[in-house]
């Protein structure tokens, strides 16, 4: 029960990093939606930036510790699972770069979107068929 638990975690850690990276691409003409991710991106900065841990890896480290099939990890998710697979022998520092990149390219595209003018919608634009 511990393993399906520990992977649901991995799983939902994995999906929340993923909706920090590419979660604007969901957002457009959707302003809960938005106002959720840029909370996730402030959330995610601060998590690269500050000695804190993520509360996701608190609970997959809780429910690994559990089990007999997997050991623990220590230190925070990014740098155990993205830096073992996919950049391996990467500073920590260049993550935390790589994150405010991925913040700074998400604040220009709202910046971008809430500077965009909005065009008078016409009688034929309002009609649904």
């Amino acid at each position: 029960m511990y393993v399906a638990a520990a992977t649901l975690v991995l799983t939902l850690h994995l999906a929340f990093v993923l909706w920090v990276i590419f979660g604007a691409l969901l957002t457009r003409g959707r302003p809960m939606l938005r106002w959720m991710h840029i909370t996730s991106l402030v959330w995610g900065l601060l998590i690269e930036i500050l000695p804190w841990t993520c509360p996701l890896t608190f609970a997959e480290n809780w429910l690994e510790q559990r089990t007999s099939y997997i050991a623990p990890y220590k230190g925070p998710f990014l740098l155990h699972y993205l830096d073992a697979l996919v950049y391996p022998d990467v500073p920590p520092l260049l993550l935390t770069a790589a994150a405010g990149v991925v913040v700074l390219i998400n604040v220009t595209d709202y910046w971008r979107r809430a500077r965009r003018p909005r065009g008078k919608v016409t009688q034929c634009q309002r009609r649904t068929f």
